[in-house]
């Protein structure tokens, strides 16, 4: 099992509907996630838009890859973009760099 952390930036006009479209994430998107296997998936968002993420997959390549093939995924990663600073090409999910994990307390 690999514990991945990512960072992202999220706008700071658009946090409050980043965190409200988070609030009601689609059934699809969430079943397609479990599928793909992305477990224990938290994000958390500083006031100034920094956004971590943290989830537990048994390859996270292997998720992400997995992720694109579904339509919902597509979708809500087109209406995500905009919400987003410094994108370096393609969708949030491109741009999730696994920080290198240097410490764990079991």
């Amino acid at each position: 099992m690999q514990r991945i952390c990512f960072l992202l930036k999220v706008r700071p006009e658009k946090m409050a509907e980043y965190k409200r479209r988070h609030a009601e994430v689609w059934p699809e998107m969430l079943d397609a996630l479990r599928e793909t296997g992305w477990r224990n998936y938290s994000i958390f968002l500083r006031e100034d838009g920094l956004l971590v993420g943290y989830l537990e997959t048994d390859d996270f390549a292997r998720a992400r890859a997995g992720m694109k093939k579904f339509a919902v995924n597509e979708k809500w990663q087109a209406e995500m973009a905009p919400f987003f600073e410094h994108l370096a090409g393609g969708d949030a999910d491109d741009n999730m760099r696994a920080l290198e994990e240097v410490f764990h307390l079991d």
